[in-house]
């Protein structure tokens, strides 16, 4: 199935007698507003490459005429051309620093990122856990504290940006003429060259070391929670900062209770014959066990709810879900004679007829006392 095109007028919200300077500052404002390094929306992409396309129909006098005159009809195998007019600068990041007048990326203002994976179990994602991690990564170099050049020899201004750490190159685009500014080279935007290079980095001004780290999994935290810790990634070089760690938590999952939100819910297995008569049974909780009221004539699928027996809530451990005890009134399998007596008793008393005692049909007399227990206590 084809997706007609919207009017390009429209994708840029201006009027069809635009001006071209009306063209371009509508063109900035949504290229600023769909850019893929800017926007995460799923179709920020598709919608950049839209506002470019209208753009670059309808600031082309002669297919600005055959668009008003035809329409899409009119440009089809021209308008499509998506992102020619880009060519050479490499990407959307490259687009955006020509016009916008600068990186979206800042990744050259901090080290490297990290990622790391912990499972925890589901006690431990309730109330929170401490963990040790053992990560290797990026570390400044401890004998020249980062500076790459081996300690007493000469470090001389970079030749090429002359201590600036940054150079500047000029591109023409059909926008007009615009500046870029990049990180150096030749030194890496540091302004220095090195004469002798450290002897323990071999002048990276790094080394590769391996760490223990703590970390603290809140309490309340799910399944798929990303934890940020700032300045635990990778060294950023001299006066830039560290990198971040990014810590993936899984949770795993329990063989009594599973989550919904903050709520905790488990089964929990009653006698028929204390469902009828009503009780009390105890069940297992977080925290250790509890006594739950079995109301007489309690029905399988009943929920009872234990409050502030839940999970606490991520940030205001103060605050607790509830459990949740969905029980399940079971049939016995197994009768002796004695009971099996009690029970013919009672059904005839239900009114129903006695069970053939080589029938060996309890379930099936029992099924018949619950329907008729319903039926005289109007439970469903």
């Amino acid at each position: 199935m084809t997706t007609s095109k919207r009017d390009y007028y429209e994708v840029l919200g201006v009027a069809r007698d635009a001006t071209p300077e009306d063209l371009k500052k509508a063109f900035r404002q949504q290229a600023l507003k769909f850019h893929p390094d800017r926007n995460k929306e799923a179709d920020a992409s598709d919608r950049f490459k839209e506002v470019n396309e209208a753009y670059q129909v309808l600031t082309d006098p002669q297919r600005k005429a055959q668009y008003d005159q035809f329409g899409h009809a009119g440009v089809n195998g021209q308008a499509g051309r998506g992102f020619d007019g880009f060519e050479g600068f490499g990407g959307f990041g490259d687009i955006f620093d020509s016009f916008f007048g600068g990186s979206s990326r800042q990744t050259s203002n901090k080290g490297v990122d990290l990622e790391f994976q912990i499972n925890v179990s589901f006690r431990d994602a309730a109330f929170g856990v401490a963990r040790e991690l053992e990560l290797t990564r990026m570390e400044l170099c401890k004998r020249c504290d980062g500076k790459r050049a081996e300690p007493g020899t000469d470090v001389i201004e970079c030749s090429t940006c002359h201590g600036e750490g940054k150079v500047r190159r000029t591109q023409r685009t059909f926008f007009g003429q615009f500046q870029q500014v990049t990180a150096c080279p030749t030194c890496q935007g540091e302004g220095q060259q090195i004469k002798t290079a450290c002897k323990q980095c071999s002048g990276r001004g790094a080394e590769r070391k391996t760490r223990k780290i703590e970390v603290q999994i809140p309490a309340g935290v799910e399944h798929g929670t990303k934890l940020l810790i700032h300045g635990e990634g990778e060294a950023g070089g001299k006066g830039i900062r560290n990198g971040d760690l990014y810590v993936h938590i899984g949770v795993q999952r329990d063989k009594v209770f599973s989550r919904r939100g903050n709520d905790v819910l488990m089964t929990a297995e009653v006698n028929m014959v204390l469902a009828a008569l009503g009780g009390i049974i105890n069940v297992e909780t977080l925290e250790g066990s509890a006594d739950i009221d079995i109301n007489p004539g309690t029905q399988s699928g009943s929920v009872n709810r234990i409050k502030g027996a839940g999970i606490p809530h991520m940030g205001a451990a103060d605050r607790r879900g509830d459990q949740l005890v969905e029980l399940k009134v079971i049939t016995p399998s197994k009768l002796d004679d004695h009971q099996t007596q009690l029970l013919q008793d009672l059904a005839e008393s239900f009114g129903l007829e006695r069970v053939s005692e080589n029938s060996g049909a309890a379930h099936g007399l029992f099924d018949r006392f619950k329907d008729a227990f319903r039926s005289e206590t109007g439970s469903s």
